[in-house]
């Protein structure tokens, strides 16, 4: 068994999305209404990730990213710009309302509401690549901001392979006639990813992070409630949950020298709002044991995320990013508090591994629970709240790590 990686990730981590200038999200909602042009948008984009870029360096952040500003929402295009699929909620006349799962809590909360999901995209025609990416322009313009030795620090956030499929019934991800079960759109949505992933380590991609709230959906008590009673399941949670990880084994397959992470959190909506609660015990082992990533950045800055128990499972040759630091909001925590978290989560490593504490903090790492404006508003905190809790960050893996990127 190999060792876990590093740098990355880092001993200070963070997600990927940072807090949007006002200027950049009036520009891209002008640009969304046509009241100014695309070309407007771009001098503006890119002044706002020169200034992100000089903000994570100077708190000490290493994993760089471009705060997610090319994009209005954290998941990006990349599954609207595959052919076969569509975005069915931009028809005239509207789409079918009942192809969603009612108890899957990010849609749960929306009809609370009395809405819908504001990105309803399905496959209406076999799933294909383009051959075109629509991360490699974010990767390309970061890289023209660091020296090239630093470019393998670059982290790009990537598309949940789910994020289309969890959130729809039983084979709604997909029209009749155009995939006759799962396996099937499985299958081509995995090409498409392993295309995407091709082209950006052409490029020089060397670290990426999987952003996922679906997996973390199976820690819900109130959705596998749900699920078991959902007469359309074909499966049971546990087995759709077994097939995800095969998928997304399928879709992340790499060369050992990338870096493959993925985020767990229960949602992370505008104004800090989440969708669901529960601890990770239920899917850890299977988590941390059956999925084909070296690093799990996980959500762990309220109690809704559980205990650190289930990191017992967590094999010697991966790494974990505790996520004790709220992006939510902009009180500071205290970084004693926050240290003896880390140290109390590394006993239960070395509980789980045989190891002592000090070889167990060898696999950990700190960060914020999520990003800070997973969708263009972003999370109730200032700029100066942010920079702080980056810097919190920074002084925590210091007085943990010492000497440690």
């Amino acid at each position: 068994m190999s060792s876990a990686p590093h740098n990355p990730p880092f001993r200070a981590e963070h997600i990927g999305s940072l807090l949007r200038p006002d200027e950049l999200v009036k520009k891209r909602y002008a640009v969304a209404d046509k009241s100014a042009s695309p070309d407007e948008l771009v001098p503006v984009e890119q002044k706002a990730i020169k200034e992100v870029v000089k903000l994570e360096q100077e708190c000490g952040i290493h994993s760089i990213t471009n705060g997610e500003y090319s994009r209005h929402q954290f998941w990006g295009t990349f599954f609207e710009t595959l052919e076969g699929m569509e975005e069915v909620n931009m028809r005239e006349g509207g789409y079918d309302q009942s192809i969603f799962r009612a108890y899957a809590p990010d849609v749960k909360s929306f009809m609370h509401a009395k809405t819908i999901p504001n990105s309803v995209t399905v496959a209406t025609g076999k799933i294909k690549h383009t051959g075109k990416s629509s991360f490699l322009p974010e990767f390309e313009y970061l890289k023209t901001l660091l020296p090239e030795s630093e470019w393998k620090n670059i982290k790009l956030t990537l598309t949940s392979p789910s994020w289309y499929h969890f959130r729809y019934g039983p084979k709604k991800a997909y029209v009749n006639g155009v995939y006759e079960n799962d396996g099937e759109y499985f299958k081509d949505v995995a090409a498409a990813y392993q295309t995407e992933l091709k082209i950006l380590y052409d490029a020089g991609l060397r670290n990426g992070l999987v952003d996922d709230p679906n997996l973390a959906y199976f820690c819900s008590e109130a959705m596998l409630e749900g699920w078991k009673n959902d007469k359309e399941n074909f499966q049971t949670a546990d087995e759709q949950l077994q097939a995800y990880i095969k998928f997304y084994n399928d879709c992340l397959k790499r060369p050992d020298d990338f870096h493959m992470g993925i985020h767990l959190c229960r949602g992370n909506y505008i104004d800090g709002k989440h969708f669901s609660e529960g601890a990770y015990d239920r899917i850890a082992a299977k988590l941390f044991n059956d999925l084909n990533v070296s690093t799990y950045y996980l959500e762990y800055d309220t109690p809704r995320a559980g205990g650190f128990e289930p990191l017992k499972h967590l094999p010697k040759n991966k790494n974990v990013v505790l996520g004790v630091v709220t992006s939510k909001f902009p009180k500071l925590e205290d970084q004693k508090e926050m240290v003896e978290r880390v140290y109390k989560a590394a006993d239960y490593v070395a509980k789980g591994s045989g190891q002592s504490r000090e070889e167990a903090l060898q696999r950990l790492c700190v960060s914020p629970q999520c990003g800070f404006a997973s969708h263009a508003e972003g999370n109730p905190l200032g700029y100066e709240d942010m920079k702080k809790k980056l810097q919190l960050v920074r002084s925590i893996a210091d007085e943990v790590w010492p000497g440690q990127l």
